[in-house]
């Protein structure tokens, strides 16, 4: 049979993409790559999965999410004064990517330009890509949050705008200040806000990340993407969700519904226990990212070719270092050291020079990892 290539679109996605295939880590070396709580799911969360199973909750649920999910999650969102939240204004995804994907190819079609404050987190991009947008690129300042006369310049006839907050990759948390000035620039326009905040509970003294949806000048033109993943170690169960403007999220239920179907059922069960769960529970996790922080900073701090932004939000350090050599090639030197980072690169053009730390790891690792970096990158062993 004589080879079918794929569709355009996909080999535009293969030239475009820098997201790398990621692995465990091989014997020996220790993984600072993974965007992934360490901590183990919380055990009412997999109890509430097992006991739905026992109960039957193995069939087909609602394409949008089961009411009772959505219902709980629309009680929780920010309030609007023109506007009761209900089940009905939020769906229940495959995780936030799923999310993602669905406001975008819902919204983004040939020659819809969206904006990307970058460094960001590379799916937004390659989504973009595959709806057959474009994607501009708007730098970060240097202390890695918006530049807010570049956005100005770069804003005008866009479709959408795509940003997260807490960031990944930077670890920075954007303001209410920030915000309420992206709501001023947007006055009078048409652009689509797509919010990520799936790390709005981890955020260190100091900071307040403030909801999209609670900017007044925001809240009607924006699209909250959330999962469950980070907040409550549930990665492996693939639960997010999305709200914003009604005929948004209809499109992007009709787009998810098209490509996924509708979540598993017993999962969504384990989402509703997850609602449940005592603060503590989540306080307990963000004291232990919290510590890490504090180490990653402590490590990092004056070492000379080395250059850290303290991380704000989150559970990522970027690392700028002074080395004369593509993050791609450092990461490669990096793993033969045995210890696994993320080119910053693959976060935008920017994020050359750069490498992304993931401190969502022992403290034991941390060290060690830190260590074989400080050892390489540290303007003593160029």
């Amino acid at each position: 049979m004589t080879a079918v290539p794929p569709a355009l679109r996909i080999e535009d996605l293969r030239r475009f993409s820098r997201r790398p295939a990621l692995t465990p880590a091989p014997p020996g070396a220790v993984s600072l790559a993974m965007g992934e709580p360490d901590f183990s799911t919380p055990q009412p969360v997999v109890e509430a999965a097992e006991a739905a199973l026992r109960a039957g909750e193995t069939h087909y649920a609602d394409q949008k999410g089961l009411w009772e999910l959505r219902a709980a999650l629309a009680h929780r969102l920010p309030p609007h004064p023109c506007r009761t939240w209900s089940a009905d204004d939020v769906v229940v995804t495959h995780g936030a990517t799923g999310a993602l994907a669905a406001v975008v190819l819902a919204m983004i079609g040939p020659g819809d330009r969206v904006v990307v404050p970058e460094p960001a987190y590379s799916l937004y991009a390659d989504l973009v890509v595959l709806a057959g947008g474009t994607v501009d690129f708007v730098p970060l300042g240097r202390d890695l949050h918006w530049d807010l006369d570049a956005l100005a310049a770069a804003l005008p006839g866009a479709k959408m705008m795509i940003f997260s907050n807490p960031s990944n990759p930077t670890g920075i948390v954007h303001h209410e200040r920030e915000l309420k000035a992206l709501g001023d620039l947007l006055d009078g326009s048409d652009v689509l806000v797509v919010s990520d905040e799936a790390y709005h509970h981890l955020v260190y003294p100091g900071h307040e990340a403030v909801p999209a949806l609670a900017i007044d000048s925001l809240r009607d033109r924006t699209v909250y993407v959330q999962t469950f993943s980070k907040t409550y170690a549930m990665t492996g169960w693939r639960v997010g969700y999305l709200t914003g403007p009604r005929a948004v999220v209809d499109a992007a239920a009709l787009v998810h519904r098209t490509l996924n179907g509708s979540v598993n059922s017993a999962v969504q069960h384990a989402a509703l226990a997850a609602l449940d769960l005592p603060g503590s529970v989540v306080d307990t996790m963000l004291a232990r990212y919290r510590r890490r922080r504090e180490l990653v900073i402590a490590r990092l701090s004056d070492v000379p070719g080395l250059h850290l932004v303290p991380p704000e939000g989150a559970f990522y350090g970027f690392l700028r270092y002074d080395a004369d050599r593509p993050s791609e090639e450092v990461v490669r030197e990096l793993a033969e050291r045995k210890v696994l980072v993320r080119a910053g690169a693959e976060y935008g053009p920017s994020g050359e020079g750069h490498i992304r730390i993931s401190f969502a790891a022992s403290e034991d690792d941390l060290r060690t990892g830190l260590g074989r970096i400080v050892d390489h990158l540290g303007a003593t062993n160029p």
